[in-house]
């Protein structure tokens, strides 16, 4: 058996020994009737001055550690009580374990303690009652029929991973006629792989009035904070389980977990409300009727979601309920897009073209492909702020506008090839009067089912150039063009084509500052901006 230095005994020793009774015990900090999922876990040790009915000392620890830890919760009540009590050493404890008992006489048999057995002890019974009944009266974070079935539903969520091609302004409306709810909105954070959930609006006003009041002072911790709770809407979202190491990766990012590693949290905000992380039953039954036939809609649609143009689609499901006091078995549920309220989002944020700088849908005879030589080496990248202030200094440079250093640099287009051909292609482009876009565009092959996504350059009189076949399911360029898309929202649409030299020395797909000619600033463009539409594979090889 563990035992005390003797310098502690001494140092306990010295204690004034007062003639004060203690009560001492270990027991489960949990009641028979509280909620599975309730953080109120492991043991609770108290030592009560039952003569003056204080609390001497007191801890939390786990099932699993040993009677230790019994021992120095009573050196805390001896030398660090809590206050009123001042330290001291009692002339007699009580404990109704016997286990206990026995250890304590052996480990303080030096401080002259009597260590006694009662069956009782009243002022530790009333205390564990006390706390029994706080945590019976707490409210569970779900309602404990719904909990299990609303995590399954929510990793099926996570699974399908809607953030990979649903942008948040591209708003699904989720009709509901039930519990008071009518249509929800659902808007899907995650594409920025910053922030993973689905928020829920309970109105379009409330939708738009949050990106108007986020807009206008995006700079304010404040403001934002006052915004974002004067929201009016339930949300799902998702966090990493082992919160220890929030910190220490905050740049991680969340989608590179395993599934075991993911914890989806459910919650409401209203502007009278605020932020609540506990949903009550109705609300429960709510988003769970939005996310089931949320997930209905995106597994009948997924293809169709992932176009450049947000779809107009709609579909009805029926879905079951679980058993409740409900006594409606099923309920229907229509998922619509709504590519109108997307688009006004998207013009709340600036993502589309100022007038001064609109860009005309130009009628073309055919998509030129003799801009870009052949054997060019193409990324698409980002250049960081303080990289752009060099090259614009130290290569031909054609400014598109004010652009505001947001995010990680400007995302840019990177053509490599020999110097005779860059100078040749330089000299093209401001032949035509500069670039004026850059935009992807849907591409087709008719004969073997193919599908591209077409790199395109739009001249300032009109003119389309390839610059790039990338097959739609490519996961290199997948990946490549989420990052475009992401940076370009950034940056206002603003974006770059930058020539280099260098294609056969050393810095082959690797041009340094010195292989840079020219830098053309321009707009990126969207499918629906250039209103071409998906470009044919013609049997003459060409797209048209």
């Amino acid at each position: 058996m563990t035992s005390f230095n003797r310098s502690t005994s001494r140092r306990l020793k010295k204690l004034t020994q007062i003639p004060s009774v203690w009560e001492g015990d270990r027991r489960p900090l949990s009641s028979p009737n509280q909620f599975a999922d309730s953080e109120a876990k492991g043991e609770c040790i108290l030592w009560v001055d039952y003569s003056q009915g204080v609390v001497r000392g007191m801890d939390i620890v786990a099932s699993d550690i040993g009677p230790e830890a019994i021992v120095r919760t009573l050196m805390q009540a001896m030398e660090h009580p809590q206050s009123p009590a001042r330290p001291a050493r009692p002339q007699r404890i009580v404990v109704k374990d016997r286990e206990i008992q026995f250890y304590l006489r052996g480990v303080l048999q030096d401080l002259d303690i009597a260590i006694d057995y009662a069956p009782e002890l009243p002022l530790i019974d009333e205390l564990f009652r006390g706390f029994a009944d706080i945590l019976d009266s707490q409210t569970p974070d779900l309602p404990p029929q719904y909990a299990q079935i609303l995590r399954e539903k929510a990793f099926a969520i996570w699974q399908a991973a809607p953030w990979e091609f649903l942008e948040e302004q591209q708003i699904l409306s989720i009709e509901i006629n039930k519990w008071d709810v009518g249509t929800l909105y659902a808007s899907v954070m995650g594409m920025l792989g910053m922030e993973y959930g689905i928020l829920f609006y309970r109105s379009e006003e409330s939708l738009k009035q949050f990106r108007a009041a986020v807009l206008t002072d995006q700079e304010s911790t404040e403001h934002l904070e006052e915004a974002f709770l004067k929201q009016d809407c339930l949300f799902l979202t998702f966090e990493s389980a082992d919160e220890t190491d929030e910190d220490e990766d905050e740049e991680d990012d969340l989608a590179d977990l395993p599934l075991s590693e993911i914890d989806p949290s459910f919650g409401n905000i209203h502007p009278l409300e605020g932020l609540r992380s506990v949903l009550y039953d109705e609300e429960a039954l709510v988003i769970l009727v939005a996310i089931e036939s949320l997930s209905r809609f995106i597994r009948d649609h997924r293809r169709q979601l992932h176009e450049d143009i947000f779809p107009t689609l709609s579909r009805r499901y029926r879905i079951s309920l679980p058993q409740s006091e409900e006594s409606t078995k099923s309920l229907p549920v229509t998922v619509s897009t709504m590519p109108q309220l997307a688009a006004e989002l998207e013009e709340m944020a600036g993502f589309d073209i100022d007038d001064d700088q609109e860009i005309d849908n130009l009628d073309f005879q055919s998509l030129q492909d003799d801009l870009i030589p052949e054997d060019s080496f193409l990324s698409l990248g980002v250049v960081s702020w303080e990289m752009l202030e060099y090259l614009r200094k130290g290569v031909s440079y054609h400014q598109a506008g004010e652009i505001k250093p947001v995010g990680d640099g400007l995302p840019v287009i990177l053509v490599q090839t020999s110097r005779p051909k860059a100078k040749t292609v330089i000299e093209r482009i401001e032949a035509t009067g500069g670039l004026r876009a850059i935009c992807f565009n849907p591409g087709a092959d008719p004969l073997d089912g193919d599908r591209y996504d077409l790199g395109l350059l739009q001249t300032q009189n009109g003119e389309l150039f390839l610059f790039g076949e990338f097959l739609d399911e490519d996961p290199t360029h997948v990946e490549a063009r989420k990052k475009w898309n992401q940076r370009c929202k950034n940056t206002k649409g603003y974006c770059g084509l930058i020539i280099a030299k260098g294609l056969t020395g050393a810095s082959r797909g690797n041009p340094q500052l010195r292989d840079m000619m020219a830098l053309f600033e321009a707009r990126s463009l969207s499918p629906k901006d250039l209103g071409i539409g998906t470009l044919q594979l013609m049997p003459q090889l060409k797209f048209e």
